[in-house]
C-alpha cells in the first residue's frame, strides 16, 4: 500500500492516478464496487508477473506507450475505469517496481469504499473491517486458518463469507476476502488495518484508538468523539478496543500522541513513586 511508497515520484503519481479514478468515480452510475474488484485482479497481475510490472514501470519508456500497453494488455479483461486508472499508474515514475502494485491495491480499496460511500454504508464499513481485524487477531485458530497459505484461497474466501453472510455489509466481506486470499505476504488482520488507513485518510478523518475497562455507552462515546472533535479541529472517528486490565479509566491514542487516564497506569505511577 501507499505508506511503503516513499519516494516523492510515486506519490505524485498515485495522486494523479487517484484525480482519474475520482472523476470516474463521480459518475453517479458508476459501478465503484466492480471497479474496485478490477484493480484488485490488476494488482494481482502485477505481483505475479515480474516482466509485466517492469514493462509497466520501466523509466526508459516513454510514459505514453506504457498507457497504450495497458490499454492493450487490460482492455477487456477488466472494465474502462481500471484500464484507465491504470494507464495514469503506468504513466508514472515509481521507485520500485511493487510502488504500483501498492497504489493499484490503494486505489481498489478507494473505489469499493467510494461504493459503500454512495450507499450510505461508509460508517458500517469502517466499524466492521475494525472489528473483524481484532476478531482474526484476537482468535488463534481462525488467524491460523486465514494465514494458511497450504490452503486454497478459494477455501479461504468462503471461511470469510460464512463467518460475515447476512451480518456484514457487501463492500465488508469484499474487503475481507480479498485481505483473506490476497495478502501480499502480511496477515489478513494487518491488510485489513491497511485498508482502513485508506478508507479514513479519505475521508480526512483523524482515527483515535480507545482502550477502555468496558464498552463504552453510546452517550460516552459521542462525548468522547465530540471532546476530541473540539480539540482537534476535525472529525474523529474512535475504534475500541475492551480490555479488563485496565482496571478503569481511558487511553486514547491519536498518531504519536497518549492520553492516558487508566486506573492500571496510575497504579503503576504510584508504586513507582513508593519504590522510589
Amino acid at each position: 500500500m501507499s505508506e511503503g511508497i516513499t519516494s516523492g515520484t510515486g506519490r505524485v503519481s498515485l495522486a494523479r492516478a487517484a484525480e482519474v479514478l475520482e472523476r470516474w468515480l463521480a459518475d453517479p452510475l458508476a459501478d465503484a464496487g466492480r471497479t474496485g474488484e478490477d484493480l484488485f485482479a490488476v494488482t494481482s497481475l502485477l505481483d505475479d508477473s515480474v516482466a509485466l510490472r517492469r514493462a509497466l514501470t520501466d523509466p526508459a519508456r516513454p510514459a505514453s506507450a506504457k498507457a497504450e500497453f495497458v490499454r492493450r494488455v487490460f482492455g477487456g479483461r477488466v472494465g474502462q475505469p481500471a484500464v484507465e486508472v491504470t494507464a495514469a499508474l503506468a504513466e508514472g515514475r515509481w521507485a520500485a517496481a511493487r510502488d504500483m502494485a501498492d497504489a493499484t491495491e490503494r486505489l481498489a480499496v478507494v473505489a469499493v469504499a467510494a461504493q459503500a460511500e454512495r450507499s450510505g454504508r461508509i460508517e458500517t464499513l469502517e466499524d466492521e473491517l475494525f472489528r473483524f481485524s481484532r476478531t482474526i487477531g484476537g482468535t488463534p485458530q481462525l488467524r491460523d486458518a486465514l494465514a494458511d497459505r497450504s490452503a486454497p484461497a478459494a477455501s479461504r474466501a468462503e471461511l470469510v463469507s460464512r463467518l460475515l453472510a447476512h451480518r456484514a455489509a457487501p463492500e465488508s466481506v469484499q474487503l475481507a476476502r480479498r485481505a483473506a486470499t490476497a495478502p501480499r505476504g502480511l496477515r489478513a488482520e494487518r491488510v485489513l488495518e491497511r485498508y482502513l488507513q485508506v478508507i479514513t485518510a479519505r475521508r480526512q478523518l483523524l482515527v483515535a484508538h480507545v482502550v477502555s475497562s468496558v464498552p463504552l455507552t453510546e452517550q460516552q462515546h459521542q462525548r468522547l468523539a465530540a471532546g476530541l472533535e473540539r480539540t482537534y479541529g476535525r472529525s474523529v472517528r474512535l475504534n475500541v478496543d475492551v480490555d479488563p486490565h485496565v482496571l478503569g479509566g481511558l487511553r486514547v491514542s491519536i498518531g504519536d500522541e497518549v492520553i492516558d487516564g487508566t486506573v492500571s497506569t496510575r497504579l503503576a505511577e504510584a508504586k513507582r513513586r513508593l519504590a522510589g
